[in-house]
Order: C-alpha cells, then sequence, then structure tokens
C-alpha cells in the first residue's frame, strides 16, 4: 500500500529501502554492531523508564552513542554506568542538545511542559515519539491525543520536531529484544517525512526490528495498546492489518 499523507515518496524508492532493510536485519547483531559503529549517531533519550531504557540499551550496544536523561539523574548515572563506554547521562535539555536524533519515551502528560522546556532545541531533529496517551494516567491530554491521534497532537506539542511514532504497540516486557532474532519482529511506524523515517527505519532495523511504514502522522492512532496493530506481529502481518485501518 502507498503511505498516506507522506509527500515525495516513489515505489521504487520504498522497494529499493525495503530491500535494503531486510538485508540488514537479518545481519548477525555483531555484524550489525560493526556497521552501527562506523555510521554511529548520537542519540538522546527523553524518559528511561522500562522502554527508553531497554531502546538506549541497545542502541548503545550497537555502537551508538546514548545519552539517557529523565526526572531523577542520579538513576540515569547508574543506567549510563551500567551499560558502559557508549551510554552517558543528563538533564533532558541536555540530552535534547546532544543527541542527533531524539527518542521520547514519557508518559504522555509530560510532552506538554517538554515542549516548552526544550522549545528551540527540537527544530529540525528527528524525534521517535514512543509515548502513548492514556486517560487514567495522563489526564485530559490523553483524551485530546486520543480524539486527534496521537502522532499528530504530538506534532504540536513538540514543535519543530520531525516526529517519526515508533515502539508503541509493542509491551516493554519485551522491547530490545528483537536482536535476539533479527527480522522476525515488525514495528509500525507512522510519520510525514521521508528523511526522518529513513533515519529512523535505519535505528530500528539495526536493533533486530524490521520497520513497517503504515502511513503518515495521522496514521500514528492505530500505534498504541488497544488497536489491531497492537502487540509481536511479523512485517507481513503488519502490513496486511495496516491496509484494513483508514486514516
Amino acid at each position: 500500500m502507498n503511505p498516506r499523507g507522506i509527500p515525495g515518496f516513489r515505489r521504487r524508492d520504498l522497494i529499493k529501502a525495503g530491500l535494503t532493510g531486510v538485508a540488514l536485519s537479518t545481519l548477525p547483531f555483531a555484524v550489525r554492531m560493526a556497521t552501527a559503529a562506523t555510521h554511529g549517531v548520537k542519540i538522546g533519550v527523553i524518559g528511561s523508564g522500562r522502554v527508553g531504557s531497554a531502546i538506549g540499551r541497545v542502541w548503545a550496544q550497537a555502537g551508538h552513542e546514548v545519552m539517557f536523561s529523565s526526572l531523577n539523574l542520579d538513576h540515569d548515572k547508574k543506567l549510563a554506568a551500567e551499560i558502559g563506554s557508549n551510554a552517558r547521562a543528563g538533564t533532558p535539555r541536555e540530552a535534547a542538545a546532544f543527541g542527533q536524533v531524539l527518542l521520547f519515551a514519557v508518559p504522555y502528560k509530560a510532552l506538554p511542559a517538554l515542549g516548552q522546556t526544550l522549545d528551540g532545541l527540537l527544530k529540525g531533529k528527528v524525534v521517535i515519539d514512543a509515548c502513548n496517551p492514556f486517560p487514567n494516567r495522563d489526564g485530559e491530554i490523553a483524551n485530546v491525543a486520543l480524539e486527534k491521534g496521537a502522532g499528530l497532537e504530538s506534532a504540536e506539542l513538540l514543535p519543530g520536531a520531525r516526529i517519526v511514532r515508533a515502539f508503541n504497540a509493542i509491551g516493554a516486557e519485551t522491547m530490545g529484544q528483537a536482536h535476539e532474532q533479527p527480522g522476525q519482529v515488525g514495528m509500525p511506524i507512522a510519520g510525514d517525512d521521508p528523511k526522518a523515517i529513513a533515519t529512523a527505519s535505519r535505528l530500528i532495523r539495526e536493533i533486530g526490528y524490521d520497520p513497517v511504514l503504515v502511513g503518515g502522522l495521522d496514521m500514528g492512532k492505530y500505534l498504541r495498546p488497544g488497536t489491531p496493530l497492537q502487540g509481536e506481529h511479523s512485517p507481513d502481518e503488519i502490513r496486511k492489518i495496516a491496509a484494513t485501518l483508514k486514516p
């Protein structure tokens, strides 16, 4: 299916990217680590809970420089020390300034304040949005995000960022384990910026997931628990499910 709402994409570009991704995702993790080490990216992780720490850990192990941040700097320093030389800790502003790519993995209610705190630091940066709105935890902002769609709402709350939604539909308990069987688990993603999608897809493949673009940010509403895309699916299963969904 053609991605919805994504200007500039051509079918042959997607086919080429897909074939490259399949080849990379099936390589042994040690080989992908060497590849990442020669093309390392500085990644700022905003939110170092179960999701942020699991993904950031594997990126660091794959050769990228990762800065972890949260409301608990002592926790982040311990996490970085445990992971090793490619990991460090800082404040959210320091992580946002450090990262060429940012991963947001915080409760959705934290996004409005972060958008203000990090004002000016997000412009033009690829932001992988792993945040899910839950009304019982996040309050009214979650209701807004559910009604509008989390992808579109995140774009408003984090102005200037080139957002790609990912890591939203898979449970935290298995997050970061895909490198053990690379290419077997698909990762549904959504975004409007082709270059941001390509950057996020590369990072996702390097830790063993096979990214599957389901459409633009308007389709980000399906990347959360409680939708047909919830849970672990093969890449082909994700494509079949996504073909039945409406923007």
